[in-house]
């Protein structure tokens, strides 16, 4: 009987440290995992499909994350909602090469592209994987889609 309170006391305490692990603090900037086809694009309100051009912003003070369907979208979508706190915001977009979730602003793009919402952008985290085409970071990236608007 003793061995068994012993086990049952063991077993209460490893659940109990087990229990508390799953209430690591989560990176709340990181992105959200999409659900393609029903998710909405904040700005245009169609359903986000291509996995190869998706958007997603972060607030920095809320964690309340933003969905696209292309960078331009996001990108107009700062300005005419005139979001205060975009330069702060975490925005994560799809490599074109391997479909994972880069820093758009670390990325670079090509341009020139067919784009869900014909921006012509596809994002890339090293500047050789964008091919021969023109190559440009995220402030050009901005420049471009604010000067011709939509």
């Amino acid at each position: 009987m003793k061995k068994f309170k012993v086990l049952v006391m063991a077993f209460v305490a490893l659940a109990f440290v087990s229990g508390f692990s799953g209430c690591e603090k989560k990176d709340m900037t990181s992105p959200e995992k999409m659900h393609w086809d029903r998710d909405m694009c904040e700005r245009c309100k169609m359903a986000v499909s291509d996995r190869n051009y998706a958007v997603q912003v972060v607030e920095p003070k809320t964690h309340k994350h933003y969905k696209f369907d292309d960078i331009g979208c996001a990108v107009l979508w700062f300005k005419e909602e005139n979001i205060d706190w975009g330069d702060k915001a975490v925005i994560w977009v799809k490599d074109g090469k391997t479909g994972k979730w880069i820093d758009a602003r670390r990325a670079w793009y090509s341009t020139g592209d067919i784009t869900p919402m014909g921006f012509g952008f596809t994002a890339f985290a090293n500047k050789e994987d964008a091919g021969k085409k023109e190559v440009i970071d995220f402030k050009e990236v901005e420049r471009r889609i604010l000067s011709r608007g939509r």
